[in-house]
């Protein structure tokens, strides 16, 4: 007679651990999951409206009640191409190329990060510095980056790149209380941003990862030496060809 070992108890225990698992997963993740959908913003509407104050200028005005907004919308026909191509060259040059994100730019933080055990870097390209812009704080997380992620694929699906780039155009932080290419042009160089040269729009790139700190009327070696690499950038790049469909 063959011996059948009882398997009832074992079934049972593997499906005792299979609904534990679900628990202990399963339900923080559809929680999280929940959140994200109940606190994404609305980005479509991005597409046909500017945005108001920004996250970052909110933040801002909190740190510094006593520091005032300089801050002036224009629409992307009346900023110089200088500025454009500089900024592009700077800050993301496969901006045209890419859905949101620069993976081998990703792939080289992530291994500056690992090597200084921290998430200092971010190989952040333009919409993914937008969406941090526009909606989140400047912490450094996890959950912050993933939310930075979700953000910006729903602005790159929502919106034409032209936009993305006008908007950020418009909002980026250029100074102490400055945002905007419109808003920097007239207080660092006193003119309106449809008139920047090369060289001038070359600075104002230069500043952009840390522009509460360099001020390009006030030129360090470290703020020429950028430059002159940027415009270096901007030579190889040629113009910016922007369509309505871009």
């Amino acid at each position: 007679m063959l011996y059948h070992p009882p398997v009832a108890k074992s079934n049972r225990r593997r499906t005792r651990w299979l609904l534990i698992a679900i628990v202990l997963f399963g339900l923080p993740l559809g929680a999280l999951s929940l959140y994200w959908l109940l606190t994404l913003p609305d980005v479509a509407a991005l597409a046909e409206h500017p945005p108001g104050p920004t996250a970052l200028m909110q933040a801002r005005a909190k740190e510094s009640p006593a520091v005032g907004r300089e801050w002036q919308w224009v629409p992307l026909s009346r900023i110089s191409p200088n500025l454009i191509r500089a900024v592009l060259a700077a800050e993301d040059a496969s901006f045209f190329q890419h859905e949101g994100f620069d993976w081998q730019g990703i792939e080289h933080a992530a291994l500056k990060n690992l090597r200084s055990r921290s998430l200092a870097r971010g190989g952040s390209t333009i919409t993914q510095q937008l969406a941090k812009n526009l909606y989140l704080s400047s912490e450094k997380s996890l959950l912050r980056k993933a939310n930075e992620a979700l953000i910006t694929r729903l602005l790159e699906h929502h919106l034409a790149k032209r936009r993305i780039l006008e908007i950020y155009l418009n909002v980026v932080e250029w100074g102490n209380g400055v945002y905007g290419a419109e808003a920097a042009a007239r207080h660092h160089f006193g003119k309106s941003a449809a008139d920047l040269t090369a060289a001038e729009s070359a600075l104002l790139a230069a500043i952009l990862p840390a522009p509460r700190s360099y001020d390009p009327l006030r030129t360090t070696r470290y703020l020429l030496v950028r430059q002159q690499q940027i415009m270096r950038w901007m030579g190889r790049t040629g113009p910016v060809k922007l369509t309505e469909r871009t």
